[in-house]
Protein backbone atom coordinates (compact mmCIF):
# COMPACT_ATOMS: atom_id res chain seq x y z
CA UNK A 1 0.00 0.00 0.00
CA UNK A 2 1.83 3.36 -0.94
CA UNK A 3 0.11 5.19 1.49
CA UNK A 4 1.35 3.11 4.41
CA UNK A 5 5.08 3.19 2.89
CA UNK A 6 5.12 7.05 2.24
CA UNK A 7 3.68 7.65 5.84
CA UNK A 8 7.13 4.68 6.90
CA UNK A 9 9.00 7.47 5.40
CA UNK A 10 7.87 10.32 6.98
CA UNK A 11 7.89 8.67 10.51
CA UNK A 12 11.39 8.67 9.55
CA UNK A 13 12.19 12.17 8.66
CA UNK A 14 9.86 12.98 11.89
CA UNK A 15 11.98 11.13 13.78
CA UNK A 16 15.40 12.43 12.46
CA UNK A 17 13.68 16.53 12.88
CA UNK A 18 12.43 15.88 16.67
CA UNK A 19 15.93 14.63 17.24
CA UNK A 20 17.11 18.33 16.92
CA UNK A 21 14.37 19.83 18.88
CA UNK A 22 15.85 21.45 22.75
CA UNK A 23 16.12 18.89 25.21
CA UNK A 24 13.53 20.07 27.07
CA UNK A 25 10.52 19.25 24.72
CA UNK A 26 12.07 15.64 24.77
CA UNK A 27 8.49 14.67 26.69
CA UNK A 28 6.76 17.36 25.35
CA UNK A 29 7.05 18.67 21.75
CA UNK A 30 9.29 15.96 20.45
CA UNK A 31 7.47 13.09 22.25
CA UNK A 32 3.83 14.37 20.64
CA UNK A 33 5.18 14.62 16.80
CA UNK A 34 6.43 11.56 17.25
CA UNK A 35 3.67 9.77 18.78
CA UNK A 36 1.64 11.56 15.88
CA UNK A 37 3.79 10.54 13.12
CA UNK A 38 3.83 6.51 14.45
CA UNK A 39 -0.02 6.70 14.64
CA UNK A 40 -0.49 7.34 10.31
CA UNK A 41 1.41 4.11 9.36
CA UNK A 42 0.04 2.30 12.57
CA UNK A 43 -3.55 3.00 11.60
CA UNK A 44 -3.60 2.08 8.42
CA UNK A 45 -1.86 -1.22 9.08
CA UNK A 46 -4.44 -1.72 11.56
CA UNK A 47 -7.59 -1.13 9.13
CA UNK A 48 -6.16 -3.09 6.41
CA UNK A 49 -5.90 -5.95 8.76
CA UNK A 50 -9.41 -6.25 10.03
CA UNK A 51 -11.64 -7.80 8.11
CA UNK A 52 -14.33 -5.56 7.02
CA UNK A 53 -13.98 -2.21 4.55
CA UNK A 54 -15.99 -0.14 7.15
CA UNK A 55 -13.61 -0.60 9.91
CA UNK A 56 -10.73 0.22 7.01
CA UNK A 57 -12.41 3.09 6.66
CA UNK A 58 -12.55 4.08 9.96
CA UNK A 59 -8.77 3.69 10.37
CA UNK A 60 -7.93 5.49 7.41
CA UNK A 61 -10.02 8.68 8.76
CA UNK A 62 -7.82 8.18 11.74
CA UNK A 63 -4.71 7.83 10.14
CA UNK A 64 -5.81 11.15 8.43
CA UNK A 65 -6.76 13.09 11.96
CA UNK A 66 -3.52 11.81 13.01
CA UNK A 67 -1.53 13.84 9.87
CA UNK A 68 -3.23 16.83 10.61
CA UNK A 69 -2.44 16.88 14.36
CA UNK A 70 1.55 16.06 13.25
CA UNK A 71 1.32 19.54 10.53
CA UNK A 72 0.03 21.02 13.00
CA UNK A 73 2.69 20.38 15.92
CA UNK A 74 5.04 20.89 13.47
CA UNK A 75 4.05 24.59 12.56
CA UNK A 76 4.13 25.15 16.32
CA UNK A 77 7.85 23.67 16.02
CA UNK A 78 8.66 26.64 13.03
CA UNK A 79 7.00 29.12 14.98
CA UNK A 80 8.83 27.79 18.35
CA UNK A 81 11.94 28.51 15.71
CA UNK A 82 12.95 24.56 16.47
CA UNK A 83 12.76 24.11 12.51
CA UNK A 84 12.58 25.98 9.38
CA UNK A 85 9.21 26.22 7.39
CA UNK A 86 10.65 24.95 4.15
CA UNK A 87 11.65 21.50 5.65
CA UNK A 88 11.22 18.30 3.37
CA UNK A 89 8.96 16.89 5.79
CA UNK A 90 5.55 19.34 4.78
CA UNK A 91 6.14 18.36 0.99
CA UNK A 92 5.96 14.44 2.60
CA UNK A 93 2.86 15.35 4.85
CA UNK A 94 1.02 16.85 1.04
CA UNK A 95 1.75 13.85 -0.32
CA UNK A 96 0.88 11.37 2.46
CA UNK A 97 -2.43 13.39 2.69
CA UNK A 98 -3.05 13.18 -0.78
CA UNK A 99 -2.40 9.33 -1.21
CA UNK A 100 -4.37 8.70 2.25
CA UNK A 101 -7.30 10.83 0.38
CA UNK A 102 -7.53 8.49 -2.33
CA UNK A 103 -6.92 5.20 -0.78
CA UNK A 104 -10.03 6.40 1.08
CA UNK A 105 -12.30 7.84 -1.51
CA UNK A 106 -11.22 4.31 -3.60
CA UNK A 107 -12.64 2.09 -0.10
CA UNK A 108 -15.77 4.29 -0.41
CA UNK A 109 -16.23 3.87 -4.04
CA UNK A 110 -15.71 -0.15 -4.08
Amino acid sequence: MRAWKASMKLVSTVYRISGTFPREEIYGLTSQVRRSAVSIPSNLAEGAARLGRKEFIKFVGISRGSLSELETQLLIAVNLNYMDKGHEVFSQIDEVSRLITGLYKQLCRD
